[in-house]
């Protein structure tokens, strides 16, 4: 019996690059890496086409793909997350502010859907009181999800400029960045000792600022229950290969150890107008549960 193929947008870590070592080394199934970079060029065909068998994917993706009836199963893999405050930056050669500033000020994002604008806005409401709907957010990109909404405070670029040229222009006061944070001598964090305060909060909440986990198509997952199964297994025994100590807590696995932090999540996107209504812990992963139950 021919092993199946199975197609795979994954970004490269460590991590994922365990994961696929192990799975080519095993033998068990044949892999169709596909090479997208930035990885969350993959989000929007994954969730309007299903393009792939297993697919990274933001988190606030999957939960849109989910409130909008998707084709995608998502799976408790915490594949990529990390300390979100430092994310948010000022341009230092115009005049400085403070988070508690910002109502009645433009600032640039992506896309309002971007995993890392969410958990920077829930930081701006939850430690310095600064509403998401007090802020006028300035976007290069609509949502993955096409059916989702965005809020009336949530404006489009019109010339396509990313948040790193409007900050640098003066035409934002702030910008939010993920994996592309700028270097530029001019780029200061609008929160104060970041890194600090981002570790304090973790350590008295114990929530951990998820952005990416793994999803896979539901046909391929109906087609294909026991490799679904297989790639969860591999998953959580690459994660124990790539990350010790502390480093493990940034990555949570499985439902029962995500579901705290998730939960601030889905209660946080419902208020950001994220979702159209707030969804539950099961309504993001109940699929998963009753698909990697089965024996």
């Amino acid at each position: 019996m021919s092993r199946p193929t199975v197609s795979v947008a994954l970004r490269p870590t460590p991590f994922s690059k365990d994961f696929l070592r192990a799975i080519q080394a095993e033998g068990v199934i044949d892999l169709d890496i596909r090479e997208i970079k930035p990885i969350h060029r993959a989000f929007r065909p994954m969730v309007m086409e299903a393009a792939f068998d297993v697919s990274e994917l933001a988190i606030v993706t999957a939960l849109q793909a989910v409130d909008h009836g998707k084709a995608i199963i998502a799976l408790p893999i915490t594949v990529a997350a990390r300390f979100q405050h430092k994310c948010i930056v000022r341009n230092a050669n115009f005049a400085s502010f403070a988070p508690a500033d910002l109502p009645g000020r433009r600032v640039a994002v992506r896309a309002y859907s971007q995993t890392t604008g969410f958990w920077v806005r829930n930081i701006l409401e939850m430690e310095h009181g600064v509403a998401s709907d007090s802020v006028t957010w300035i976007t290069q990109e609509a949502p993955h999800v096409a059916e989702a909404h965005e809020p009336a405070n949530v404006l489009r670029n019109p010339n396509g400029a990313g948040p790193a040229e409007l900050l640098e222009s003066g035409q934002v006061d702030a910008a939010i960045f993920g994996n592309d944070l700028p270097t530029d001598p001019w780029v200061r964090p609008l929160i104060e000792a970041p890194d600090a305060q981002a570790r304090a909060i973790f350590e008295r909440s114990g929530v951990v600022p998820i952005n990416h986990v793994i999803a896979v198509a539901r046909e391929f997952a109906e087609r294909q229950p026991d490799v679904v199964r297989y790639i969860y297994r591999s998953f959580a025994a690459s994660r124990t290969r790539a990350f010790e100590g502390d480093e493990l807590a940034l990555y949570p696995f499985g439902a029962d150890a995500m579901r705290h932090s998730l939960d601030v999540l889905l209660r946080h996107a419902a208020a950001q107008q994220l979702t159209t209504k707030a969804l539950t812990f099961a309504d993001l992963f109940g699929e998963a549960a009753r698909l990697l139950s089965e024996s």
